[in-house]
């Protein structure tokens, strides 16, 4: 079998060599499960992504499908060149699409394509991710919230109705409140990375309206300085996000209690992601916040008191 993504070309920067791993095909679909297994344990997250709260036989699916979300992501943001990004996220949707008919041509595909049959999940949101990736290699600033959040649609929302089908829910009620978490994820990790968005890819994802509102500029943003106008914007932001979370938390008791605690993971990681930018006084302009391994695991008993303490309530699945 030919390779997915030849590495003989001279004009495309190279890819990451977990990254081009996965992409290459495999003898076997273990090889390939090995492969997203490793990416799942071995990549720095603000959450566990597959912990002992969730139960064992959906333990390979979500690293099947977390290695298809690291692997997008990664060739949008870690390739440092638009137009190549651009040409592997096409060939990456070409396999998507390959997948889907029944011909996973490389390892994460390979290791996917069992997640997708098994738990019958349509193609739409992995498509939808993709598409956030070209979206950055074309887009960098964004006038209004509305406009974020509409990036959030496509960038993370999709990821937790992926979760919600491996699960066994394809409710849209569930899915709307799994969108309001997965929002709120995605915007405290832009938060959390206001300055090295700017420095390393020349983006910023808090809105201008934001910025304009506040007083706070692009160069001030490049150049770390921190002040009160880039406390309160940064309050502000954190603020709404937070009642993100808020109001997202309502799918927990939707959910049976033995994937309740993993997804409450999630909330609770990106919970405390707003309180160490709360603990730093609002400036990540200066200092990185991040999760210490202690704290991750306080998230993770956390999670688990969740899911042995939280009533269910069944809604349509």
């Amino acid at each position: 079998m030919a390779p997915a993504y030849s590495s003989s070309s001279t004009t495309r920067p190279p890819l990451p060599a977990a990254v081009a791993a996965a992409l290459q095909p495999v003898g076997s679909p273990e090889q390939a499960e090995q492969l997203t297994r490793d990416l799942a344990h071995h990549h720095y997250e603000n959450f566990t992504v597959v912990s002992s709260l969730l139960p064992r036989h959906l333990r390979q699916d979500f690293c099947n499908v977390y290695a298809f979300c690291r692997i997008a992501d990664d060739l949008g943001d870690e390739v440092h060149d638009p137009q190549a990004a651009l040409e592997y996220l096409a060939n990456f949707r070409e396999q998507t699409h390959a997948c889907y008919r029944g011909e996973p041509r490389s390892a994460v595909f390979t290791a996917l394509s069992s997640t997708v049959s098994k738990h019958d999940i349509p193609i739409q949101p992995f498509l939808d991710l993709i598409d956030a990736f070209e979206q950055d290699q074309r887009v960098r600033r964004y006038q209004t919230f509305a406009d974020v959040l509409d990036y959030c649609r496509r960038s993370a929302n999709p990821v937790g109705r992926i979760v919600l089908y491996v699960c066994g829910y394809r409710d849209e009620q569930r899915q709307q409140l799994s969108d309001l978490t997965c929002t709120a994820l995605q915007l405290a990790n832009f938060w959390q990375d206001v300055r090295r968005d700017i420095v390393d890819l020349d983006r910023i994802y808090v809105p201008l309206e934001s910025l304009n509102r506040f007083g706070v500029t692009e160069e001030q943003l490049r150049e770390g300085r921190f002040d009160d106008r880039f406390r309160e914007m940064l309050k502000f932001e954190v603020d709404r996000t937070a009642a993100m979370f808020d109001e997202g938390e309502n799918l927990l008791p939707m959910l049976d209690p033995s994937v309740r605690g993993q997804i409450a993971l999630f909330g609770r990681g990106g919970r405390a992601i707003l309180d160490a930018i709360r603990r730093q006084d609002y400036d990540t302009l200066t200092s990185r916040p991040t999760l210490s391994a202690w704290q991750k695991g306080r998230l993770v008993l956390r999670a688990l008191a969740a899911k042995l303490t939280a009533p269910s309530r069944r809604a349509a699945g």
